[in-house]
């Protein structure tokens, strides 16, 4: 279970992450309040998840997971230009993910 609500936590930090974006510096409600609740349910969702997960892996699951979704999101909707180099970059980042979790 701690590494399901772990997973759902990286996802709501890009979540998060990318309605600060949207917030045009916090000018915007609705990507405040969207940034406000993500960044309040990703952290507990980490927080119950590290009393079962090891801090040094659950961090950095957590974190990768953000991460990796976060560039994908940039990308897909045109903040950031694609390259291959970037894909793999994310694809390593994501296999770091995975390795920690066959590890734990």
């Amino acid at each position: 279970m701690a590494w399901i609500v772990l997973v759902v936590s990286g996802v709501l930090e890009a979540v998060w992450v990318a309605a600060l974006d949207r917030s045009e510096g916090f000018t915007r409600p609705v990507p405040v309040a969207v940034f406000a609740a993500g960044l309040a349910l990703s952290m507990i969702g980490l927080g119950f998840a590290l009393r079962e997960v090891p801090v040094g892996t659950g961090y950095a699951v957590w974190v990768g997971i953000g991460a990796a979704l976060t560039v994908a999101y940039a990308t897909i909707s045109g903040a950031e230009a694609f390259s291959a180099v970037k894909l793999l970059l994310v694809a390593g980042i994501v296999g770091c993910v995975i390795g920690l979790k066959v590890l734990a």
